[in-house]
């Protein structure tokens, strides 16, 4: 009866992570407040949805800048590529993948640090990290990666998965974010 008990908190996590990002000067609140329900179910604690609220309402502290940011370096990425797509300009080709590498850099930046957010932590101090993080930790940031090329590939081919998806991809980046807290503590 219990066999996908941790899938289940993924597809409730991305449920609720979309409905909090709709306004999307909530996305970084609603992305750590994911990360959190799924941390929480990870650890035995509660998973309902006042308490996904409650965590919510705390990440959403100082979040609407950093996620205005966000948004913005995005839609700078997206225009890039547009403008690149529509003129012919030489070596347009270059600057669109270019382009596209900083979004996936942004979007694991993002991530890593959603994961590690905590009640009580300052944005620019977990974006920070997250950025020094996503450097030093290769291999956690390539996996990441491919948390992200599979959402794409799996969203493209069935829209509807984005929810579940999006949960998977929250709980890789826990995944990831604790597997690195683990390995510092051995060393």
């Amino acid at each position: 009866m219990r066999r996908f008990p941790l899938f289940a908190e993924c597809l409730t996590a991305g449920l609720l992570v979309v409905l909090a990002a709709l306004p999307l000067v909530t996305l970084l609140p609603a992305l750590a407040a994911g990360c959190a329900h799924v941390k929480a179910h990870v650890d035995g604690e509660t998973t309902a949805v006042r308490a996904f609220l409650v965590r919510l309402r705390a990440a959403s502290r100082g979040g609407a800048g950093p996620s205005v940011g966000v948004l913005l370096g995005f839609g700078v990425l997206a225009a890039d590529v547009v403008v690149v797509r529509r003129v012919d300009l030489h070596g347009g080709g270059a600057v669109g993948a270019v382009c596209a590498a900083a979004a996936v850099a942004l979007a694991v930046v993002v991530l890593r640090a959603a994961a590690d957010w905590s009640p009580g932590s300052a944005w620019s101090a977990l974006v920070r990290g997250a950025a020094r993080r996503a450097v030093a930790d290769a291999a956690g940031s390539l996996l990441l990666v491919v948390a992200l090329g599979v959402l794409v590939v799996v969203t493209w081919q069935l829209p509807p998965l984005v929810v579940p998806m999006l949960g998977c991809v929250l709980m890789a980046a826990v995944a990831v974010e604790r597997r690195r807290a683990r390995g510092e503590l051995h060393r």
